[in-house]
């Protein structure tokens, strides 16, 4: 089957704005079976947009496409994609009133120019956007006068926003894939992460029991992330699900502790899930990172049963004050050290009387560093219902990348002092 993307937007092309689509969507498509063969990016132009899509159409089972489905003057995708078909435009009513709730929840009224968007190509499938105003559409081209022998082709078009496209791709595309176009054979695939391994060293360590797997259809893939990486197991066919339960067994086997989930979880949806269980409570007390972990947190729903404060205490003063950090300490030791950041971490527990508190202290950069302490330096500190731990690391990496890193690194510390508990009272 192929499939292909059009992402339109010539805030794209100026790099204005990040084309988030390609990754994610991709990524929704390939892990049911739809491997995107061409994706392509595209300005906001009647002559780009047509060919563009006229090119897609003549090649491939399916076209998605993003944006341009809005009321302003350069959104032309669902007009212009009519036309090329040669599809009126007619007023769908659930649209319409769709778009006049969505006003009227928010106490506002709705421009006129909002109202084009209940305009949809004659016999097309109408995707509700519980998100926005914007629907999006599904179009069955047949015959597909682009493609040899008129061969039959889908085409979607979502809009542009990630907060809409997304949950419509999930909720309304996905189903209609698996109805209108699904796999000729059976496929099967499983991602598993890991956390506190570099992707060279976990492929030493997977890569040789998985041979005979992969030998047997299995494909194998590896994708490093900040902090962590992602192991791809997939395979086609009537013994997919057995391959791919092997190589599960295996890549769990040799990783053990290193994995901390699957599919599209993140470590800290992975905390929540396990604070949550155990009725348990964490804080936590930040400096160099500034916020970042405590906002990966809050993220997740639910957070709020097991997340009770995150302290920033940039300057030394407020470490004093809202942590109890000794001015010894900072004095002899300085703020980014093994000491300081145990006496965040118990300073932040004591105080919000917490299950658990992490600290973090450390040189963000690009300047600060000194030779015993260079930039990248980061000291996290674990308090909980045993003796305080604190880890030194070095990431030497920008202060964005810097900050994610030393949190995912906070966040693993607190997994698995959780699961290492569990398993001593198992």
């Amino acid at each position: 089957m192929i499939v292909e993307l059009v992402n339109t937007g010539s805030e794209l092309m100026l790099g204005r704005t990040l084309n988030t689509h390609q990754q994610w969507i991709c990524r929704q498509l390939a892990d049911l079976g739809y491997v995107v063969s061409r994706q392509v990016a595209i300005p906001d132009t009647a002559e780009a947009i047509q060919q563009a899509v006229r090119e897609a159409l003549s090649r491939a089972d399916l076209v998605i496409t993003t944006g341009g489905l809005g009321p302003t003057s350069d959104d032309l995708t669902r007009d212009l994609i009519a036309g090329m078909l040669g599809k009126k435009l007619v007023e769908d009513s659930a649209v319409l009133a769709r778009i006049q709730q969505y006003f009227t929840a928010r106490n506002r009224t709705a421009p006129s120019s909002t109202l084009v968007q209940a305009q949809v190509p004659e016999g097309a499938m109408v995707l509700m956007n519980r998100n926005g105003t914007a629907p999006g559409l599904a179009i069955e081209v047949a015959p597909n006068t682009f493609r040899a022998q008129g061969k039959t082709s889908w085409l979607v078009m979502l809009p542009g926003p990630p907060r809409e496209l997304r949950p419509m791709l999930k909720e309304s595309v996905l189903p209609l894939l698996d109805r209108v176009l699904a796999q000729a054979e059976p496929f099967v695939c499983r991602t598993l992460r890991a956390t506190g391994i570099g992707e060279s060293l976990l492929e030493q360590a997977v890569a040789p029991e998985l041979s005979e797997c992969v030998k047997a259809g299995l494909e194998l893939g590896y994708c490093a992330r900040i902090g962590q990486v992602d192991v791809r197991l997939a395979a086609r066919g009537l013994e997919a699900d057995a391959i791919v339960g092997e190589a599960e067994r295996i890549v769990r086997g040799r990783l053990g502790a290193y994995l901390y989930g699957e599919g599209e979880e993140e470590i800290e949806e992975t905390l929540v899930r396990l604070l949550s269980a155990r009725r348990e409570t964490v804080a936590v007390a930040e400096s160099c990172t500034g916020g970042c972990l405590a906002h990966r947190i809050t993220n997740v729903p639910g957070a709020s049963h097991v997340f009770l404060a995150g302290l920033v205490t940039y300057s030394n003063k407020a470490k004093q004050r809202l942590l109890g950090v000794k001015a010894t300490s900072l004095a002899e030791r300085g703020a980014v050290s093994d000491l300081v950041a145990r006496e965040m971490a118990e300073g932040a527990r004591q105080k919000l009387r917490a299950t658990y508190a992490l600290s973090l202290t450390g040189i963000a950069g690009p300047s600060g560093g000194v030779p015993d302490k260079p930039v990248g330096t980061v000291f996290i500190g674990l308090a909980g219902p045993f003796e305080t731990v604190v880890e030194h690391y070095l990431n030497p990496f920008d202060r964005e990348t810097f900050k994610e890193v030393c949190a995912q690194q906070a966040m693993e510390m607190l997994r698995k002092a959780i699961v290492g508990r569990a398993g001593a009272v198992d």
